[in-house]
């Protein structure tokens, strides 16, 4: 894939702005360091058809914890015999070493949202209310 201009991609117009020109110019994109901010990696085995589940969790701890809280949620698809079945949300804060929070095998099944999503606050937002995930259900 080539960034330079071609027939429909033509230069920007000499009465745009520079910033405009910049912000389009490839060679001065800067690759995000995951690192410098807390993310959560969720394993899941591809052999079991579980992306849409992985999709899912990844979109409600993004609408619960917006950026800066969660910087980034990165799904890892496994296909090995080793990770057969296989269902794991992690925690990365910092200069920490990564925090279990949800095993599917460990925990007897899929995560209830309501559960991961206080586990993941309780780390990363103590004070938070969960507003209806943290009413008790009778």
């Amino acid at each position: 894939m080539s960034l330079s201009p071609t027939k429909d991609h033509q230069p920007l117009e000499s009465g745009e702005s520079r910033k405009t020109q910049e912000t389009l110019d490839a060679s001065t994109f800067i690759f995000p360091d995951p690192l410098s901010v807390t993310t959560i990696t969720i394993e899941f085995c591809d052999r079991c058809r579980w992306l849409h589940r992985a999709t899912w969790v990844q979109t409600e701890l993004f609408l619960t914890f917006p950026p800066p809280a969660i910087g980034s949620i990165t799904l890892v698809p496994l296909n090995a015999d080793e990770s057969a079945g296989r269902f794991r949300v992690w925690l990365s804060m910092d200069s920490r070493p990564p925090v279990l929070i949800w095993d599917r095998k460990l925990e007897g099944g899929f995560p209830e949202l309501k559960a991961l999503k206080q586990r993941v606050r309780d780390h990363i937002e103590p004070g938070k209310s969960l507003g209806h995930s943290d009413k008790k259900t009778y």
